[in-house]
């Protein structure tokens, strides 16, 4: 690790303004596509900066660029949608709208986004080259990332030739994971429209039950997995969604089944997809339906960290956190960030970072209950332990920018 990266690391403090900001923000989540007010918030935190504000892209998009003279380009992207979860953490500063939280963590990002971006500002002596700071809507619905490409990210921002992002986890906080290749799940959600005839229940003879053809269906799928992916393959299909029917004495006419899928390979997942068209169109053939119908939605692309970037990052990781960088575990949760650096057609690299109170984590891990005892993103009681988390994710922004940037 260079002298210029270990001196940015040691201008961090924590500062009110960070807190403030963070609290502020977890009080008031907004959903995906409706983040105005959030959007407004970081517009006026970005004031504070000798940076270029480029806003809005793909609804409530934001993007600030730091220039400091020649040197390469590094995009950071952080996300600030939050869930419709009520919240039950217990927390002083604990969402005040019913239905809404900040249960994944993005309020964090956010934060140590703006928290970077403060230190690279301040303090450009130690830098030279562009940093590119991405603040993304509707993550959670996988959409945020396309709209702003969509909306000509590529042609309204310098090219980065890196790009970076980073999520908080359950893990002990401060802690980071980083990868190589595969480390979070392509996805796809397919909702399945089944056709049949109605009739009177009393005369099941004159219809032609979707139902039936949808519970068949429900049951093959379970077996594509265990018989067509090779055990060393990673795929899942659950059933979210079966619905048919609103009446206790009426076969109705046709049925409803919406299914996520999960793999962590091309291949694989065009096997899955395969598979699965195949298992229903026979079974609504073997029931005399007509010809389903599928529409394929929420896609998450597959997040596949470049080795190469992993490889000088990680040097870094390992230098800057010592026995707090760690390997990740492949992570079935999935991401629209690779959207972003796939439209630039430049690498990337991907990471985590825990965010739970040390003791609570060593507690579990004695008695052996963490899947039990810890709250993880998207529960009413997940809440990140402040200081060490941010000060993580901020460092982490750094070391993994100036790993890229020229020193000086």
């Amino acid at each position: 690790m260079s002298n210029s990266i270990e001196r940015m690391l040691n201008e961090f403090q924590h500062q009110s303004w960070q807190r403030e900001f963070y609290e502020a923000m977890h009080r008031q989540p907004e959903l995906s596509g409706q983040e105005r007010q959030t959007a407004a918030m970081i517009l006026k935190q970005l004031e504070r900066f000798d940076c270029e504000v480029i806003s809005p892209i793909g609804g409530h998009g934001i993007v600030a660029v730091l220039r400091n003279g020649e040197g390469p380009h590094v995009l950071m992207r952080a996300d600030f949608d939050g869930l419709p979860v009520t919240e039950q953490s217990g927390a002083r500063y604990a969402s005040k709208v019913e239905g809404r939280m900040h249960a994944c963590g993005h309020d964090m990002h956010t934060t140590a986004l703006l928290s970077a971006i403060s230190l690279f500002d301040a303090h450009r002596d130690h830098w030279a080259g562009t940093f590119i700071a991405l603040f993304q809507p509707s993550e959670e619905n996988g959409t945020g990332a396309q709209t702003m490409v969509a909306d000509g990210l590529v042609n309204k921002i310098p090219t980065p030739t890196v790009c970076f992002g980073q999520h908080v986890v359950a893990g002990p906080a401060g802690r980071v994971f980083s990868m190589p290749g595969a480390a979070a799940a392509a996805c796809d959600s397919i909702e399945i429209g089944i056709q049949g005839k109605s009739a009177h229940g009393s005369m099941p003879h004159n219809s032609v039950d979707p139902t039936f053809a949808a519970a068949m269906i429900v049951v093959r799928l379970q077996g594509i997995v265990g018989r067509e992916i090779a055990p060393q393959d990673f795929a899942v299909i659950s059933v979210g969604t079966l619905e048919s029917g609103h009446s206790n004495n009426t076969i109705p006419g046709e049925a409803r089944i919406v299914v996520n899928c999960r793999t962590y390979s091309e291949k694989v997942k065009a096997k899955l997809y395969a598979a699965i068209e195949r298992v229903v169109r026979g079974e609504c053939s073997a029931s005399g339906c007509h010809p389903p119908t599928f529409r394929y939605f929420a896609h998450g692309p597959l997040t596949d960290n470049d080795p190469h970037v992993f490889a000088r990052v990680r040097a870094n990781f390992d230098a800057a956190f010592a026995q707090e960088s760690r390997t990740a575990n492949r992570w079935t949760a999935s991401e629209d960030f690779a959207n972003i650096p796939s439209a630039f057609g430049v690498p990337y690299l991907y990471w985590t970072v825990g965010c739970t109170p040390h003791e609570q984590w060593e507690a579990a891990e004695a008695s052996d209950t963490i899947g039990q005892d810890i709250p993880v993103n998207h529960m009413a009681t997940f809440l990140p332990d402040y200081e060490p988390t941010l000060e993580a994710c901020t460092k982490a922004t750094i070391v993994a920018a100036m790993t890229y940037l020229r020193h000086q």
